[in-house]
């Protein structure tokens, strides 16, 4: 699995498309949306610009950075009979998707942490009240993306369709899992529904690392919907997963 996550970080690294949209927009969007979530309405929420721009650049991170990025690559070593031709040599399915994740999802993880050092400083955030939630939400996040990206790329046929396959799930968690506006300023029964979305409890539990304000019972209900994703996630590659290409 080492020698197959070198291997990819090789690629990776040829790819300018893939680092285009893995590395420069997470780092980007953050700066674009903070002209708008300057005019919310934060307050009410118990919130302010800070705490709403880190999570959710930790978000842009996840879902740019780690779940579009993985659909292409998966498709890409798909199409190329990449896949195909590791099956038949000693390593086992779970550690040929592993192998080819794990330079991403390490990015991923190098990246969040910039980005919460980086809004840390620069919109002069107090340190975590619940360090331990908000480092459970990162970890879940990584390792959930890195699951729905091999199950995107299942229904992705080629490269180019990732682009369009990736985009339900991201716009739908950048409007409505808490990334761009809290589920603390949607109607409650709205919330409610929202909080259910794959991206919504690791949003949760990072922004409640920070406030220190989540109880308990939200704190395992938001792992508990995080690690519900995971196992559906994790049977669906099993099941229908596809090592060839379509003809």
């Amino acid at each position: 699995m080492a020698a197959l996550a070198r291997a990819e970080l090789t690629l990776l690294g040829r790819s300018r498309s893939t680092l285009l949209s893995a590395v420069l927009v997470p780092l980007t969007l953050p700066v674009a949306l903070r002209s708008a979530v300057s005019q919310m309405d934060l307050d009410e929420a118990g919130l302010d610009v800070g705490l709403v721009m880190l999570p959710a650049s930790i978000g842009f991170s996840l879902l740019f950075g780690v779940y579009s990025a993985l659909v292409g690559i998966y498709a890409a070593r798909r199409e190329e009979l990449v896949l195909k031709r590791l099956r038949t040599g000693e390593p086992r399915d779970a550690e040929i998707l592993a192998g080819a994740a794990l330079p991403v999802v390490v990015t991923g993880l190098v990246q969040s942490l910039v980005l919460v050092a980086a809004c840390t400083v620069v919109l002069d955030i107090p340190p975590p009240g619940a360090p331990h939630l908000a480092v459970l939400g990162l970890l879940l996040g990584l390792v959930l993306c890195a699951a729905l990206g091999a199950v995107t790329a299942t229904v992705t046929r080629t490269v180019e369709s990732a682009q369009v396959t990736t985009l339900p799930l991201v716009l739908l968690s950048m409007t409505l899992s808490g990334v761009t506006v809290p589920l603390e300023l949607l109607p409650d029964r709205l919330a409610s529904v929202c909080a259910l979305l794959p991206l919504s409890p690791v949003i949760t539990l990072v922004r409640g690392g920070w406030t220190g304000d989540l109880s308990a019972y939200e704190a395992l209900g938001a792992v508990a919907t995080a690690l519900a994703w995971t196992v559906l996630a994790v049977f669906a590659v099993r099941r229908w997963f596809r090592w060839e290409p379509r003809r």
